[in-house]
């Protein structure tokens, strides 16, 4: 009887998807071409400003140039409404990887936004890593830095 059980249930623990997982996922997989996927573009479209300019600023003690981070370099890694289900404040927290032409990368940096429906505010900016400038990229790197 024991058998019974035991293998059908090891069974569906196999084949069963794990729902929450250590390993290093996205935030959230989109489906290609979906109607999530469109939405999530729209939103880093409106987040983008407000990532280039806390990047720009950072970056402006080390680099003469300021690196970009395109909209499809954001990885959302922590969204969260603040008051409440249905509420429209949020705490959102990403991860980027600003690039200086052409996409050399400069470094990996994590910022919390608060989103409101009449600001994006910047709470946190965290850098993670700096990434060595191939040498033809030296020259925009500050003496003091």
């Amino acid at each position: 009887m024991r058998k019974i059980v035991i293998v059908p249930s090891v069974f569906l623990l196999n084949v069963m998807p794990v729902p929450f997982s250590n390993a290093e996922q996205d935030y959230y997989q989109l489906s290609e071409k979906s109607k999530e996927e469109l939405m999530m573009d729209l939103f880093f479209s409106l987040l983008s400003p407000s990532v280039q300019e806390a990047v720009s600023d950072y970056y402006s003690a080390y680099l003469t140039t300021s690196p970009l981070v395109y909209p499809y370099q954001i990885k959302i890694l922590k969204m969260e409404r603040t008051n409440g289900y249905r509420g429209f404040m949020f705490l959102v927290t990403i991860e980027v990887t600003p690039v200086v032409r052409p996409h050399n990368p400069v470094g990996r940096d994590q910022l919390t936004f608060s989103i409101t429906p009449s600001e994006i505010k910047l709470k946190k900016f965290k850098h993670m890593e700096t990434y060595e400038l191939p040498p033809n990229w030296q020259d925009i790197k500050k003496k003091n830095s």
